[in-house]
């Protein structure tokens, strides 16, 4: 498993979704080949996979070429809002270092495919990105997209004398560059470095809360935690199970998917403490929460979308895991 391949929230799919409907194409043709709805996209606590996502951005490259600048007008649309609880623990941080630390910690919580890197020389703060393990077809695409998103969070969140110095491009110029960037750039380096001020690494966040950044840095371990536990074998088979709920397959249909036999796929789940039987359970159950509480379907519509096909299997499912049913359930938390 490479190091971005974890589940993250499908915010960044949207974004990019909604970029590619703008430059006129359409949602069914940027979500081909991903095994996602729009409605996926959409729907509160939703996770998708890493490869999920860089599959939608295959998509944009295919549609509108490499050297479209696509990449830097994404990275304009990333605001510290689009990464939720990281985004608040790094705009809380008490100083830009202790700020980037944090950042890159746990940065698996964010839709970065590059590996990034703090480094200081003398007055001089820099952030390397690396992007070898993307394809790449796709890597200037997501080069351009993480420097721009890194650009556009360092001016909403840290201090006015925090500045970018000048920027170093592992690919060719594009005329959005210097607008996105306003700082000096070098083009077709051999590796993309955002160099910034050093000497203020420790003056304080404007809103610098070490109680907030308490309580986010811990919500965003236990975030991590949860996110790492279902990523490799037990995450793609969570992932396959998502795309066919109305059909689910069996134990023997996801192995031959992932190309395992049966023995290896039940060997490695059962290290991660679940089976087939389980994650199909724990996804029923987070989508039949979600379709209760949010939309106006009866529970008969529910148990369908679920891939019931008895609504008394449903009900019975639902009691077992919430000790009341569906109908009962819904009032209450409405």
């Amino acid at each position: 498993m490479v190091d971005w391949d974890v589940p993250r929230t499908p915010v960044s799919a949207l974004l990019l979704t909604r970029l590619a409907g703008e430059r006129g194409m359409s949602t069914v043709d940027a979500l081909a080949g991903t095994g996602l709805r729009y409605e996926d996209l959409v729907r509160p606590h939703a996770e998708v996979s890493a490869r999920q996502e860089l599959a939608v951005v295959d998509n944009l490259v295919a549609e509108f070429g490499p050297d479209s600048g696509l990449g830097l007008e994404a990275g304009r649309r990333y605001h510290l809002t689009s990464y939720g609880i990281w985004g608040f623990m790094l705009i809380s941080s008490p100083t830009p270092r202790r700020a980037v630390a944090a950042a890159l910690r746990y940065i698996d919580l964010t839709y970065a495919f590059c590996r990034i890197t703090a480094r200081e020389h003398g007055t001089e703060f820099q952030l390397a990105l690396d992007a070898e393990s993307v394809p790449v077809h796709l890597r200037r695409f997501v080069l351009e997209r993480e420097a721009a998103a890194i650009r556009t969070m360092q001016q909403e969140a840290f201090p006015a004398a925090f500045t970018l110095n000048r920027v170093s491009c592992a690919f060719p110029r594009h005329p959005a560059a210097e607008s996105v960037f306003a700082a000096p750039a070098r083009f077709d380096t051999a590796e993309t470095v955002l160099t910034y001020d050093g000497t203020v690494l420790d003056a304080p966040m404007p809103q610098a809360d070490e109680h907030a950044t308490a309580m986010a840095t811990a919500q965003c371990r236990e975030l991590l935690q949860r996110r790492l536990s279902r990523a490799g074998v037990s995450g793609r088979a969570r992932d396959l199970l998502l795309t066919r709920l109305s059909d689910p397959p069996d134990a023997a249909e996801v192995a031959a998917s992932m190309n395992l036999s049966l023995r290896t796929l039940q060997r490695r789940l059962a290290a991660d403490g679940t089976s087939i039987r389980r994650l199909l359970d724990e996804v029923r159950e987070q989508l039949a929460e979600e379709l209760l509480l949010l939309d106006d379907l009866p529970v008969a519509e529910v148990a369908h979308r679920l891939g019931y096909v008895e609504v008394s299997s449903f009900s019975q499912a639902f009691h077992r895991w919430k000790g009341v049913g569906p109908r009962v359930w819904r009032r209450r938390n409405r």
